[in-house]
Protein backbone atom coordinates (compact mmCIF):
# COMPACT_ATOMS: atom_id res chain seq x y z
CA UNK A 1 0.00 0.00 0.00
CA UNK A 2 1.45 3.23 -0.91
CA UNK A 3 1.21 6.62 0.88
CA UNK A 4 -2.05 7.71 -1.58
CA UNK A 5 -3.90 4.74 -0.86
CA UNK A 6 -3.00 5.10 2.98
CA UNK A 7 -4.43 7.95 3.66
CA UNK A 8 -7.30 7.68 1.67
CA UNK A 9 -8.38 4.49 3.93
CA UNK A 10 -7.75 6.61 6.90
CA UNK A 11 -9.75 9.57 6.06
CA UNK A 12 -12.76 6.99 5.49
CA UNK A 13 -12.48 5.15 8.93
CA UNK A 14 -12.25 9.04 9.99
CA UNK A 15 -15.18 9.86 8.86
CA UNK A 16 -16.86 6.74 9.70
CA UNK A 17 -15.83 6.82 13.24
CA UNK A 18 -16.90 10.80 13.10
CA UNK A 19 -20.35 9.52 12.23
CA UNK A 20 -21.03 6.99 14.77
CA UNK A 21 -19.99 9.06 17.20
CA UNK A 22 -22.50 11.34 16.47
CA UNK A 23 -25.26 9.41 15.87
CA UNK A 24 -24.50 7.30 19.68
CA UNK A 25 -25.43 11.37 21.36
CA UNK A 26 -23.92 9.94 24.41
CA UNK A 27 -20.00 9.74 25.06
CA UNK A 28 -18.38 7.19 22.48
CA UNK A 29 -16.14 4.57 23.38
CA UNK A 30 -14.04 3.64 20.92
CA UNK A 31 -13.04 0.42 22.46
CA UNK A 32 -16.82 -0.60 22.41
CA UNK A 33 -17.73 0.10 18.90
CA UNK A 34 -19.68 -2.18 17.08
CA UNK A 35 -17.53 -3.53 14.73
CA UNK A 36 -20.32 -5.09 12.37
CA UNK A 37 -21.68 -1.46 11.57
CA UNK A 38 -18.16 -0.33 11.29
CA UNK A 39 -17.42 -2.72 8.83
CA UNK A 40 -20.77 -2.09 6.75
CA UNK A 41 -19.82 1.80 6.83
CA UNK A 42 -15.89 1.16 5.70
CA UNK A 43 -16.69 -2.08 3.88
CA UNK A 44 -13.76 -3.73 5.42
CA UNK A 45 -13.69 -7.01 6.41
CA UNK A 46 -13.91 -8.41 10.40
CA UNK A 47 -10.90 -9.22 10.20
CA UNK A 48 -9.35 -6.11 8.74
CA UNK A 49 -11.98 -4.26 11.18
CA UNK A 50 -10.24 -6.53 14.23
CA UNK A 51 -6.68 -5.78 13.47
CA UNK A 52 -7.47 -1.89 13.33
CA UNK A 53 -9.17 -1.65 16.31
CA UNK A 54 -5.95 -3.06 18.11
CA UNK A 55 -3.95 -0.18 16.54
CA UNK A 56 -6.75 2.48 18.06
CA UNK A 57 -8.17 2.78 14.26
CA UNK A 58 -4.65 4.22 12.18
CA UNK A 59 -3.77 2.93 9.29
CA UNK A 60 0.55 2.36 9.42
CA UNK A 61 2.47 1.07 7.57
CA UNK A 62 3.16 -2.58 7.21
CA UNK A 63 4.97 -4.27 9.23
CA UNK A 64 7.44 -5.23 6.70
CA UNK A 65 7.70 -1.69 4.49
CA UNK A 66 10.78 -0.21 3.55
CA UNK A 67 12.88 -3.46 3.69
CA UNK A 68 14.98 -4.42 1.99
CA UNK A 69 15.97 -8.60 0.49
CA UNK A 70 19.70 -9.00 1.16
CA UNK A 71 19.62 -10.47 -1.95
CA UNK A 72 18.73 -9.44 -5.21
CA UNK A 73 18.47 -9.91 -8.89
CA UNK A 74 21.37 -7.26 -9.45
CA UNK A 75 23.26 -8.23 -6.34
CA UNK A 76 26.83 -8.79 -7.83
CA UNK A 77 25.86 -6.43 -10.65
CA UNK A 78 25.19 -3.22 -9.24
CA UNK A 79 28.98 -1.95 -8.82
CA UNK A 80 29.37 -2.28 -12.94
CA UNK A 81 26.13 -0.22 -12.92
CA UNK A 82 27.78 2.19 -10.31
CA UNK A 83 30.87 2.16 -12.02
CA UNK A 84 28.93 3.76 -15.33
CA UNK A 85 27.36 5.79 -13.69
CA UNK A 86 30.15 7.86 -12.39
CA UNK A 87 30.92 7.94 -15.51
CA UNK A 88 28.25 9.68 -17.19
CA UNK A 89 26.59 6.27 -18.78
CA UNK A 90 23.03 6.28 -17.95
CA UNK A 91 21.63 4.47 -21.23
CA UNK A 92 19.81 1.76 -19.62
CA UNK A 93 20.41 -0.32 -23.03
CA UNK A 94 24.03 0.10 -22.81
CA UNK A 95 24.00 -0.86 -19.01
CA UNK A 96 21.47 -3.68 -19.50
CA UNK A 97 23.49 -5.46 -22.65
CA UNK A 98 26.98 -4.81 -20.27
CA UNK A 99 25.55 -6.81 -17.18
CA UNK A 100 23.86 -9.28 -19.25
CA UNK A 101 27.18 -10.26 -20.45
CA UNK A 102 28.36 -10.82 -17.49
CA UNK A 103 25.81 -12.94 -16.72
CA UNK A 104 22.44 -10.96 -15.33
CA UNK A 105 19.07 -12.43 -15.69
CA UNK A 106 16.98 -9.84 -14.48
CA UNK A 107 14.58 -7.62 -17.23
CA UNK A 108 15.52 -3.84 -17.87
CA UNK A 109 12.68 -2.15 -15.40
CA UNK A 110 15.17 -3.23 -12.68
CA UNK A 111 18.07 -1.58 -14.58
CA UNK A 112 16.29 1.76 -15.03
CA UNK A 113 14.62 1.75 -11.65
CA UNK A 114 18.14 0.83 -10.13
CA UNK A 115 19.55 4.13 -12.10
CA UNK A 116 16.84 6.27 -11.72
CA UNK A 117 17.15 6.17 -7.89
CA UNK A 118 21.25 6.19 -8.04
CA UNK A 119 21.05 9.13 -10.04
CA UNK A 120 22.92 11.60 -8.32
CA UNK A 121 26.18 9.31 -8.93
CA UNK A 122 25.91 10.53 -12.68
CA UNK A 123 28.39 14.06 -12.51
CA UNK A 124 27.05 17.09 -13.89
CA UNK A 125 26.78 18.11 -17.75
CA UNK A 126 27.43 21.87 -18.63
CA UNK A 127 24.13 23.16 -20.30
CA UNK A 128 24.99 24.11 -23.95
CA UNK A 129 22.92 26.71 -25.72
CA UNK A 130 20.50 25.85 -27.90
CA UNK A 131 20.84 26.52 -31.67
CA UNK A 132 18.03 27.79 -33.55
CA UNK A 133 16.41 24.60 -36.13
CA UNK A 134 17.00 26.46 -39.15
CA UNK A 135 15.05 26.11 -42.15
CA UNK A 136 13.22 22.31 -42.91
CA UNK A 137 13.62 20.19 -45.81
CA UNK A 138 12.86 17.12 -47.25
CA UNK A 139 14.95 14.10 -46.08
CA UNK A 140 16.91 12.48 -48.51
CA UNK A 141 15.42 8.69 -49.38
CA UNK A 142 17.29 6.08 -51.88
CA UNK A 143 15.62 2.80 -53.16
CA UNK A 144 16.62 -0.56 -51.53
CA UNK A 145 20.67 -1.33 -52.04
CA UNK A 146 21.42 2.13 -54.01
CA UNK A 147 23.43 3.60 -51.72
CA UNK A 148 25.14 3.53 -48.04
CA UNK A 149 26.41 6.30 -46.22
CA UNK A 150 29.93 6.21 -44.30
CA UNK A 151 32.14 8.25 -42.00
CA UNK A 152 35.05 8.28 -39.60
CA UNK A 153 34.32 8.67 -35.95
CA UNK A 154 37.07 8.85 -33.02
CA UNK A 155 37.42 7.53 -29.34
CA UNK A 156 40.06 8.09 -27.05
CA UNK A 157 41.46 5.52 -25.27
CA UNK A 158 43.33 5.24 -21.99
CA UNK A 159 45.49 2.28 -21.46
CA UNK A 160 47.32 0.25 -18.42
CA UNK A 161 49.80 2.63 -17.92
CA UNK A 162 47.51 5.57 -18.17
CA UNK A 163 48.84 6.99 -21.47
CA UNK A 164 45.94 8.67 -24.10
CA UNK A 165 45.71 7.69 -27.50
CA UNK A 166 43.49 7.92 -30.09
CA UNK A 167 41.18 5.03 -31.84
CA UNK A 168 39.15 5.77 -35.30
CA UNK A 169 36.27 4.21 -36.37
CA UNK A 170 34.91 3.34 -39.27
CA UNK A 171 31.21 3.12 -40.11
CA UNK A 172 28.71 2.34 -43.15
CA UNK A 173 25.16 2.05 -42.96
CA UNK A 174 22.51 1.32 -45.44
CA UNK A 175 20.75 4.09 -46.49
CA UNK A 176 17.23 2.29 -47.47
CA UNK A 177 17.32 -0.66 -43.92
CA UNK A 178 19.93 0.93 -41.76
CA UNK A 179 21.69 -2.72 -41.45
CA UNK A 180 25.34 -1.07 -40.12
CA UNK A 181 29.07 -2.04 -40.20
CA UNK A 182 31.40 -0.65 -38.03
CA UNK A 183 35.48 -1.30 -37.53
CA UNK A 184 37.96 0.22 -35.28
CA UNK A 185 41.66 1.16 -36.80
CA UNK A 186 44.35 2.90 -35.30
CA UNK A 187 44.04 5.61 -37.32
CA UNK A 188 42.16 7.22 -40.45
CA UNK A 189 44.82 7.18 -43.42
CA UNK A 190 43.65 5.85 -46.60
CA UNK A 191 44.60 2.51 -46.38
CA UNK A 192 42.58 1.88 -43.45
CA UNK A 193 39.58 3.42 -45.35
CA UNK A 194 40.03 1.05 -48.30
CA UNK A 195 40.33 -1.86 -45.82
CA UNK A 196 36.97 -0.81 -44.14
CA UNK A 197 35.13 -0.25 -47.46
CA UNK A 198 36.21 -3.55 -48.45
CA UNK A 199 35.23 -5.69 -45.68
CA UNK A 200 31.82 -3.51 -45.44
CA UNK A 201 31.18 -4.00 -49.26
CA UNK A 202 31.95 -7.94 -48.49
CA UNK A 203 29.31 -8.14 -45.64
CA UNK A 204 26.55 -5.63 -47.22
CA UNK A 205 27.74 -6.18 -51.12
CA UNK A 206 28.39 -3.30 -53.57
CA UNK A 207 25.94 -0.18 -53.93
CA UNK A 208 25.54 1.78 -56.65
CA UNK A 209 27.02 5.26 -54.49
CA UNK A 210 28.59 6.05 -51.39
CA UNK A 211 27.44 8.75 -49.60
CA UNK A 212 30.37 10.48 -47.70
CA UNK A 213 31.66 14.07 -46.18
CA UNK A 214 34.79 16.21 -48.49
CA UNK A 215 37.35 14.13 -45.96
CA UNK A 216 41.14 14.18 -47.63
CA UNK A 217 41.35 10.58 -48.72
CA UNK A 218 38.30 11.19 -50.86
CA UNK A 219 38.73 14.13 -52.95
CA UNK A 220 41.23 16.83 -52.92
CA UNK A 221 39.30 19.65 -54.08
CA UNK A 222 36.47 20.77 -56.38
CA UNK A 223 37.34 22.72 -59.69
CA UNK A 224 35.69 25.95 -60.75
CA UNK A 225 32.17 24.86 -61.84
CA UNK A 226 31.97 22.82 -58.49
CA UNK A 227 32.89 19.30 -59.38
CA UNK A 228 34.61 17.00 -57.27
CA UNK A 229 38.55 16.36 -57.88
CA UNK A 230 38.78 12.57 -56.91
CA UNK A 231 41.93 11.98 -55.05
CA UNK A 232 44.12 9.35 -57.20
CA UNK A 233 44.20 6.10 -55.22
CA UNK A 234 40.09 6.55 -54.57
CA UNK A 235 39.62 7.22 -57.96
CA UNK A 236 41.20 3.53 -58.95
CA UNK A 237 39.67 2.35 -55.77
CA UNK A 238 36.24 3.32 -57.01
CA UNK A 239 36.77 1.89 -60.55
CA UNK A 240 38.29 -1.05 -59.08
CA UNK A 241 35.05 -2.22 -56.92
CA UNK A 242 32.53 -0.60 -59.21
CA UNK A 243 30.78 2.53 -57.55
CA UNK A 244 29.68 6.10 -57.48
CA UNK A 245 30.79 8.63 -54.63
CA UNK A 246 28.73 11.58 -54.04
CA UNK A 247 29.79 14.44 -51.56
CA UNK A 248 27.91 16.20 -48.99
CA UNK A 249 27.45 19.67 -48.92
CA UNK A 250 30.44 21.18 -46.08
CA UNK A 251 29.18 21.98 -42.94
CA UNK A 252 25.80 19.88 -43.49
CA UNK A 253 25.80 17.14 -41.20
CA UNK A 254 22.24 15.92 -41.98
CA UNK A 255 22.29 15.22 -45.31
CA UNK A 256 24.30 11.77 -44.21
CA UNK A 257 22.35 11.98 -41.03
CA UNK A 258 21.88 8.19 -40.92
CA UNK A 259 25.77 6.86 -40.44
CA UNK A 260 25.82 10.39 -37.59
CA UNK A 261 23.20 9.45 -35.89
CA UNK A 262 25.14 5.68 -35.69
CA UNK A 263 28.43 6.88 -34.94
CA UNK A 264 27.06 8.66 -32.09
CA UNK A 265 24.45 5.49 -31.14
CA UNK A 266 28.30 3.38 -30.89
CA UNK A 267 29.49 6.37 -28.67
CA UNK A 268 26.94 5.87 -26.34
CA UNK A 269 26.10 2.10 -26.58
CA UNK A 270 28.73 0.18 -27.50
CA UNK A 271 31.75 2.05 -26.16
CA UNK A 272 29.87 3.16 -23.05
CA UNK A 273 31.88 1.99 -20.54
CA UNK A 274 33.92 -0.69 -22.36
CA UNK A 275 37.57 -2.18 -21.87
CA UNK A 276 38.73 -4.44 -24.86
CA UNK A 277 42.49 -6.48 -24.54
CA UNK A 278 43.59 -5.47 -28.31
CA UNK A 279 42.20 -4.49 -31.85
CA UNK A 280 40.70 -8.01 -32.93
CA UNK A 281 39.04 -8.46 -29.16
CA UNK A 282 37.27 -5.20 -29.96
CA UNK A 283 36.43 -5.54 -33.94
CA UNK A 284 34.95 -8.98 -32.83
CA UNK A 285 32.35 -7.55 -30.26
CA UNK A 286 31.75 -4.57 -32.87
CA UNK A 287 30.56 -7.46 -35.76
CA UNK A 288 28.35 -9.12 -32.91
CA UNK A 289 26.58 -5.75 -31.94
CA UNK A 290 26.30 -4.39 -35.35
CA UNK A 291 24.38 -8.24 -36.05
CA UNK A 292 22.57 -7.83 -32.57
CA UNK A 293 21.37 -3.87 -33.58
CA UNK A 294 20.44 -5.16 -36.89
CA UNK A 295 18.68 -7.89 -35.82
CA UNK A 296 16.35 -5.98 -33.93
CA UNK A 297 12.93 -4.31 -34.89
CA UNK A 298 13.08 -1.04 -35.79
CA UNK A 299 9.69 1.64 -35.50
CA UNK A 300 10.93 4.01 -37.48
CA UNK A 301 11.82 1.80 -40.04
CA UNK A 302 8.98 -0.67 -39.67
CA UNK A 303 11.08 -3.79 -40.18
CA UNK A 304 13.62 -5.77 -39.22
CA UNK A 305 17.09 -4.14 -41.40
CA UNK A 306 18.67 -7.57 -41.53
CA UNK A 307 15.47 -8.52 -43.06
CA UNK A 308 14.62 -6.08 -45.24
CA UNK A 309 18.72 -5.85 -46.37
CA UNK A 310 18.71 -9.54 -47.05
CA UNK A 311 14.88 -9.52 -48.87
CA UNK A 312 15.13 -6.14 -51.19
CA UNK A 313 18.89 -4.34 -50.95
CA UNK A 314 20.67 -7.88 -51.52
CA UNK A 315 19.08 -8.49 -54.47
CA UNK A 316 20.43 -4.65 -56.35
CA UNK A 317 23.88 -4.46 -54.53
CA UNK A 318 26.48 -6.79 -56.03
CA UNK A 319 28.51 -9.13 -54.41
CA UNK A 320 32.40 -8.36 -53.97
CA UNK A 321 34.85 -10.60 -55.53
CA UNK A 322 38.10 -11.22 -53.56
CA UNK A 323 40.36 -11.14 -56.12
CA UNK A 324 43.83 -10.40 -56.61
CA UNK A 325 43.17 -6.81 -56.92
CA UNK A 326 41.22 -6.47 -53.78
CA UNK A 327 44.36 -8.15 -52.12
CA UNK A 328 46.29 -5.08 -53.04
CA UNK A 329 44.31 -3.19 -50.82
CA UNK A 330 44.26 -5.69 -48.06
CA UNK A 331 47.84 -5.44 -47.72
CA UNK A 332 49.20 -1.81 -47.89
CA UNK A 333 52.65 -1.18 -48.98
CA UNK A 334 55.28 -0.76 -46.68
CA UNK A 335 59.05 0.08 -47.22
CA UNK A 336 61.84 -1.96 -45.22
CA UNK A 337 63.91 0.16 -42.98
CA UNK A 338 67.68 -0.40 -42.98
CA UNK A 339 68.08 -2.28 -40.12
CA UNK A 340 65.28 -5.24 -41.48
CA UNK A 341 61.70 -3.85 -39.92
CA UNK A 342 58.44 -2.91 -41.27
CA UNK A 343 56.09 -0.68 -39.35
CA UNK A 344 52.47 -1.31 -38.71
CA UNK A 345 50.15 0.28 -36.53
CA UNK A 346 53.12 1.78 -34.50
CA UNK A 347 55.07 -0.99 -33.90
CA UNK A 348 57.70 -2.91 -35.69
CA UNK A 349 58.11 -5.97 -37.51
CA UNK A 350 60.66 -8.05 -38.78
CA UNK A 351 61.62 -9.39 -42.20
CA UNK A 352 63.83 -12.13 -43.52
CA UNK A 353 66.97 -10.78 -44.58
CA UNK A 354 67.16 -12.53 -47.58
CA UNK A 355 64.07 -11.28 -48.86
CA UNK A 356 65.84 -8.88 -51.90
CA UNK A 357 63.04 -6.30 -52.23
CA UNK A 358 62.88 -2.53 -50.95
CA UNK A 359 59.49 -2.74 -49.77
CA UNK A 360 57.00 -5.56 -48.72
CA UNK A 361 52.99 -5.78 -47.84
CA UNK A 362 51.41 -6.29 -44.67
CA UNK A 363 47.89 -7.71 -43.43
CA UNK A 364 46.80 -8.20 -39.94
CA UNK A 365 44.46 -11.25 -40.00
CA UNK A 366 43.12 -11.35 -36.22
CA UNK A 367 46.21 -11.57 -34.03
CA UNK A 368 48.34 -12.21 -36.69
CA UNK A 369 50.45 -9.95 -38.93
CA UNK A 370 51.09 -11.74 -42.18
CA UNK A 371 54.27 -10.29 -44.71
CA UNK A 372 54.19 -11.00 -48.30
CA UNK A 373 56.13 -9.61 -51.08
CA UNK A 374 55.38 -6.77 -52.75
CA UNK A 375 53.42 -8.94 -55.71
CA UNK A 376 51.59 -10.97 -53.08
CA UNK A 377 53.79 -14.33 -54.68
CA UNK A 378 54.73 -15.22 -51.27
CA UNK A 379 54.37 -14.96 -47.50
CA UNK A 380 57.88 -13.82 -46.25
CA UNK A 381 57.01 -14.08 -42.05
CA UNK A 382 53.89 -14.12 -39.91
CA UNK A 383 54.00 -12.30 -36.29
CA UNK A 384 51.87 -12.25 -33.06
CA UNK A 385 50.03 -8.97 -32.78
CA UNK A 386 50.41 -7.57 -29.39
CA UNK A 387 50.04 -4.20 -27.59
CA UNK A 388 53.72 -4.21 -27.00
CA UNK A 389 56.17 -1.55 -28.24
CA UNK A 390 59.15 -3.88 -28.51
CA UNK A 391 60.40 -4.89 -31.79
CA UNK A 392 58.94 -8.30 -33.11
CA UNK A 393 61.73 -10.32 -34.73
CA UNK A 394 61.27 -13.01 -36.98
CA UNK A 395 63.27 -16.02 -38.25
CA UNK A 396 66.43 -15.29 -40.37
CA UNK A 397 66.16 -11.77 -40.04
CA UNK A 398 69.78 -11.49 -39.71
CA UNK A 399 72.21 -13.58 -41.44
CA UNK A 400 74.35 -15.69 -39.12
CA UNK A 401 77.83 -14.39 -40.03
CA UNK A 402 80.50 -11.96 -38.64
CA UNK A 403 79.67 -8.79 -39.35
CA UNK A 404 82.87 -7.55 -41.56
CA UNK A 405 83.67 -3.51 -43.15
CA UNK A 406 84.14 -3.90 -46.77
CA UNK A 407 85.43 -0.84 -48.97
CA UNK A 408 83.54 1.90 -49.76
CA UNK A 409 85.53 3.86 -52.52
CA UNK A 410 87.83 2.35 -55.22
CA UNK A 411 91.04 0.84 -53.85
CA UNK A 412 94.17 2.10 -56.00
CA UNK A 413 96.89 1.81 -52.92
CA UNK A 414 99.28 -1.22 -53.80
CA UNK A 415 102.46 -2.94 -52.03
CA UNK A 416 105.07 -5.88 -52.75
CA UNK A 417 105.40 -8.52 -50.79
CA UNK A 418 108.50 -10.93 -50.95
CA UNK A 419 109.83 -14.13 -51.83
CA UNK A 420 110.82 -15.59 -47.97
CA UNK A 421 114.18 -17.01 -47.71
CA UNK A 422 116.14 -19.77 -46.84
CA UNK A 423 115.52 -20.42 -42.82
CA UNK A 424 118.63 -20.22 -40.76
CA UNK A 425 118.75 -23.97 -38.55
CA UNK A 426 120.28 -23.22 -35.04
CA UNK A 427 120.53 -27.05 -34.61
CA UNK A 428 122.51 -27.62 -38.29
CA UNK A 429 126.07 -27.44 -36.26
CA UNK A 430 124.89 -30.54 -34.68
CA UNK A 431 124.55 -32.38 -37.64
CA UNK A 432 127.95 -34.19 -37.45
CA UNK A 433 126.92 -36.59 -40.76
CA UNK A 434 126.25 -33.61 -42.98
CA UNK A 435 130.03 -32.20 -41.75
CA UNK A 436 131.94 -35.62 -42.35
CA UNK A 437 130.49 -36.24 -46.14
Amino acid sequence: MNDNERDGLQEIIDKALEEMAREAGEPFDIERINLAEFCRRTKLSRSRARTLKAKGFKVGPHGRCGMKAPVTVLTGYTGTIDDMLRRGVTNSEAIFGRIEEQGYAGGRTTVKNYITANSSLVPAKRKLAVAPQGNRGRRFSTAPGEAYQMDWGFVNVEDWCGRTYRLACFAMICHHCGTCYIEFFPNARQENLFIGMIHAFHMLGIPKTVLTDNMKSVVIRRDIDGRPVWQTDYAAFMKAVGFETKLCRPRHPFTKGKVECLIRFVKGNFLAGRAFSGATDLNESAIEWCAAQSGRYRRAMACVPADEHALRCSLVARTLEMGEEMAIYLCPLRRISFDGFVSYEGRRFGVPYWYPGKTCRVSREREWLHIYSEDLSRELAVHPITWNRKDSFCEDQYADIEPAELPTVPVTTTIRQLEPGASDDAFAKFDFERRLA
